[in-house]
Protein backbone atom coordinates (compact mmCIF):
# COMPACT_ATOMS: atom_id res chain seq x y z
CA UNK A 1 0.00 0.00 0.00
CA UNK A 2 1.11 3.55 -0.68
CA UNK A 3 2.78 5.23 2.30
CA UNK A 4 2.70 8.99 2.73
CA UNK A 5 5.21 10.55 5.11
CA UNK A 6 4.13 14.00 6.25
CA UNK A 7 1.81 15.86 8.59
CA UNK A 8 -1.64 16.59 7.23
CA UNK A 9 -1.40 20.31 8.13
CA UNK A 10 1.35 20.85 5.55
CA UNK A 11 0.07 22.45 2.35
CA UNK A 12 2.30 20.18 0.29
CA UNK A 13 0.97 17.08 2.01
CA UNK A 14 -2.57 18.35 1.49
CA UNK A 15 -1.98 18.21 -2.27
CA UNK A 16 -1.30 14.49 -2.12
CA UNK A 17 -4.13 13.71 0.30
CA UNK A 18 -6.61 15.66 -1.81
CA UNK A 19 -5.59 13.80 -4.96
CA UNK A 20 -5.77 10.43 -3.22
CA UNK A 21 -9.28 11.23 -2.04
CA UNK A 22 -10.35 12.30 -5.53
CA UNK A 23 -9.05 9.07 -7.09
CA UNK A 24 -9.86 6.68 -4.24
CA UNK A 25 -6.22 5.76 -3.64
CA UNK A 26 -5.70 3.88 -0.40
CA UNK A 27 -2.72 4.84 1.72
CA UNK A 28 -1.12 4.80 5.13
CA UNK A 29 0.14 8.14 6.42
CA UNK A 30 2.71 8.85 9.12
CA UNK A 31 3.11 12.22 10.86
CA UNK A 32 6.46 13.74 9.93
CA UNK A 33 7.60 17.34 10.10
CA UNK A 34 6.55 20.36 12.13
CA UNK A 35 5.77 19.46 15.73
CA UNK A 36 6.26 15.77 14.97
CA UNK A 37 9.88 16.13 13.87
CA UNK A 38 11.65 13.11 12.35
CA UNK A 39 12.35 14.94 9.08
CA UNK A 40 15.90 15.77 10.20
CA UNK A 41 16.74 12.22 11.22
CA UNK A 42 19.15 10.12 9.12
CA UNK A 43 16.49 7.54 8.25
CA UNK A 44 14.22 10.19 6.75
CA UNK A 45 17.02 12.14 5.09
CA UNK A 46 18.10 8.96 3.32
CA UNK A 47 14.70 9.01 1.62
CA UNK A 48 14.37 12.77 1.16
CA UNK A 49 17.67 14.69 1.43
CA UNK A 50 15.79 17.99 1.59
CA UNK A 51 14.25 17.06 4.93
CA UNK A 52 10.87 18.32 3.75
CA UNK A 53 7.44 16.71 3.43
CA UNK A 54 5.83 14.86 1.81
CA UNK A 55 7.72 11.79 0.77
CA UNK A 56 5.92 8.75 -0.59
CA UNK A 57 6.89 5.11 -0.69
CA UNK A 58 5.14 3.11 -3.40
CA UNK A 59 6.63 -0.34 -2.93
CA UNK A 60 10.35 0.13 -3.42
CA UNK A 61 9.88 3.45 -5.19
CA UNK A 62 10.51 6.61 -3.16
CA UNK A 63 9.48 10.03 -4.42
CA UNK A 64 9.56 13.55 -2.98
CA UNK A 65 8.36 16.98 -4.20
CA UNK A 66 4.59 17.33 -3.92
CA UNK A 67 3.86 18.35 -7.51
CA UNK A 68 5.91 15.44 -8.82
CA UNK A 69 4.04 13.10 -6.47
CA UNK A 70 0.68 14.42 -7.66
CA UNK A 71 1.67 13.89 -11.29
CA UNK A 72 2.98 10.40 -10.60
CA UNK A 73 -0.10 9.23 -8.70
CA UNK A 74 -2.45 10.83 -11.22
CA UNK A 75 -0.64 9.10 -14.09
CA UNK A 76 -0.76 5.77 -12.26
CA UNK A 77 -4.33 5.90 -10.96
CA UNK A 78 -6.14 8.59 -12.94
CA UNK A 79 -6.48 7.04 -16.38
CA UNK A 80 -9.90 7.79 -17.78
CA UNK A 81 -10.54 10.68 -15.38
CA UNK A 82 -10.36 14.37 -16.13
CA UNK A 83 -7.74 14.71 -13.40
CA UNK A 84 -5.06 13.27 -15.70
CA UNK A 85 -6.13 14.42 -19.17
CA UNK A 86 -5.51 12.28 -22.24
CA UNK A 87 -5.22 15.42 -24.34
CA UNK A 88 -1.55 16.44 -24.18
CA UNK A 89 -2.31 20.11 -24.62
CA UNK A 90 -4.76 20.12 -21.72
CA UNK A 91 -2.23 18.22 -19.63
CA UNK A 92 0.50 20.71 -20.54
CA UNK A 93 -1.80 23.54 -19.50
CA UNK A 94 -2.40 21.83 -16.16
CA UNK A 95 1.37 21.42 -15.75
CA UNK A 96 1.81 25.12 -16.48
CA UNK A 97 -0.48 26.15 -13.64
CA UNK A 98 1.25 23.73 -11.27
CA UNK A 99 4.58 25.37 -12.11
CA UNK A 100 3.00 28.83 -11.86
CA UNK A 101 1.93 28.01 -8.33
CA UNK A 102 5.57 27.36 -7.42
CA UNK A 103 6.98 30.46 -9.10
CA UNK A 104 4.24 33.01 -8.37
CA UNK A 105 1.68 31.91 -5.78
CA UNK A 106 3.91 30.31 -3.15
CA UNK A 107 6.29 33.31 -2.85
CA UNK A 108 3.28 35.63 -2.59
CA UNK A 109 1.20 33.72 -0.04
CA UNK A 110 4.06 32.54 2.20
CA UNK A 111 4.77 35.89 3.93
CA UNK A 112 1.07 36.27 4.68
CA UNK A 113 0.69 32.76 6.06
CA UNK A 114 3.87 32.72 8.11
CA UNK A 115 3.30 36.12 9.68
CA UNK A 116 -0.41 35.79 10.40
CA UNK A 117 -0.50 32.11 11.35
CA UNK A 118 2.88 30.92 12.55
CA UNK A 119 4.46 34.06 14.00
CA UNK A 120 3.52 35.45 17.44
CA UNK A 121 1.71 38.76 17.02
CA UNK A 122 4.47 40.95 18.53
CA UNK A 123 6.99 39.53 16.05
CA UNK A 124 4.90 39.84 12.89
CA UNK A 125 6.24 41.83 9.95
CA UNK A 126 3.07 43.57 8.86
CA UNK A 127 4.90 45.55 6.18
CA UNK A 128 5.78 42.24 4.55
CA UNK A 129 2.17 41.14 4.85
CA UNK A 130 0.91 44.36 3.24
CA UNK A 131 3.41 44.01 0.39
CA UNK A 132 2.42 40.38 -0.18
CA UNK A 133 -1.28 41.27 -0.23
CA UNK A 134 -0.61 43.99 -2.80
CA UNK A 135 1.37 41.48 -4.86
CA UNK A 136 -1.51 39.04 -4.50
CA UNK A 137 -3.88 41.41 -6.25
CA UNK A 138 -1.74 41.00 -9.37
CA UNK A 139 -0.91 37.31 -8.94
CA UNK A 140 -4.46 36.14 -8.27
CA UNK A 141 -5.67 38.53 -10.95
CA UNK A 142 -3.75 36.47 -13.51
CA UNK A 143 -5.67 33.36 -12.49
CA UNK A 144 -8.93 35.30 -12.33
CA UNK A 145 -8.48 36.29 -15.97
CA UNK A 146 -8.09 32.62 -16.92
CA UNK A 147 -11.08 31.59 -14.83
CA UNK A 148 -13.27 34.17 -16.48
CA UNK A 149 -12.98 31.95 -19.56
CA UNK A 150 -12.93 28.42 -18.10
CA UNK A 151 -14.39 26.64 -15.07
CA UNK A 152 -11.03 25.24 -13.97
CA UNK A 153 -7.44 26.24 -14.59
CA UNK A 154 -6.79 24.02 -17.62
CA UNK A 155 -10.28 24.10 -19.12
CA UNK A 156 -13.78 23.20 -18.08
CA UNK A 157 -12.79 20.04 -16.20
CA UNK A 158 -11.00 19.58 -12.89
CA UNK A 159 -7.37 18.46 -13.40
CA UNK A 160 -4.15 18.11 -11.46
CA UNK A 161 -3.52 21.75 -12.30
CA UNK A 162 -6.18 22.88 -9.87
CA UNK A 163 -4.70 21.09 -6.87
CA UNK A 164 -1.57 23.07 -5.91
CA UNK A 165 -3.25 26.41 -6.63
CA UNK A 166 -6.43 25.36 -4.83
CA UNK A 167 -4.50 24.68 -1.63
CA UNK A 168 -3.28 28.27 -1.50
CA UNK A 169 -6.62 29.71 -2.59
CA UNK A 170 -8.00 28.61 0.78
CA UNK A 171 -5.24 30.56 2.51
CA UNK A 172 -5.79 33.64 0.36
CA UNK A 173 -9.53 33.72 0.97
CA UNK A 174 -9.18 32.85 4.67
CA UNK A 175 -6.44 35.31 5.60
CA UNK A 176 -6.97 38.31 3.33
CA UNK A 177 -10.04 40.49 3.75
CA UNK A 178 -8.88 43.37 1.56
CA UNK A 179 -9.36 41.64 -1.78
CA UNK A 180 -10.51 43.18 -5.05
CA UNK A 181 -13.49 41.52 -6.66
CA UNK A 182 -12.38 38.63 -8.86
CA UNK A 183 -15.54 36.92 -10.13
CA UNK A 184 -13.77 34.15 -12.04
CA UNK A 185 -11.53 33.25 -9.12
CA UNK A 186 -14.41 33.39 -6.65
CA UNK A 187 -16.61 31.14 -8.78
CA UNK A 188 -13.78 28.61 -9.14
CA UNK A 189 -13.14 28.65 -5.41
CA UNK A 190 -16.83 27.96 -4.84
CA UNK A 191 -16.61 25.00 -7.23
CA UNK A 192 -13.64 23.64 -5.28
CA UNK A 193 -15.63 23.92 -2.06
CA UNK A 194 -18.31 21.73 -3.62
CA UNK A 195 -15.79 18.88 -3.78
CA UNK A 196 -15.88 16.67 -0.64
CA UNK A 197 -12.15 15.86 -0.94
CA UNK A 198 -11.28 19.55 -0.91
CA UNK A 199 -13.39 20.25 2.12
CA UNK A 200 -11.94 17.27 3.98
CA UNK A 201 -8.25 17.83 3.33
CA UNK A 202 -7.81 21.52 2.55
CA UNK A 203 -10.38 23.53 4.51
CA UNK A 204 -9.11 22.90 8.01
CA UNK A 205 -8.00 25.44 10.62
CA UNK A 206 -4.70 27.01 9.61
CA UNK A 207 -1.82 26.09 11.89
Amino acid sequence: MLKILGRKTSSNVMEVLWLCAELGIEYDREDVGGPFGRNDEPEYLAKNPNGLVPTIEDGDFILWESNAIVRYLAAKHGAGSTIWPDDLQVRASADRWMDWQLSKVAPQITPIFWNLVRTPEPDRNMDAVAAAIKSGHEVWGILDAQLSKTDFVAGNDFTVGDIPVGIHAFRWFSLVEDRPKMPGLEAWYARLQDRPAYREHCMNPLV
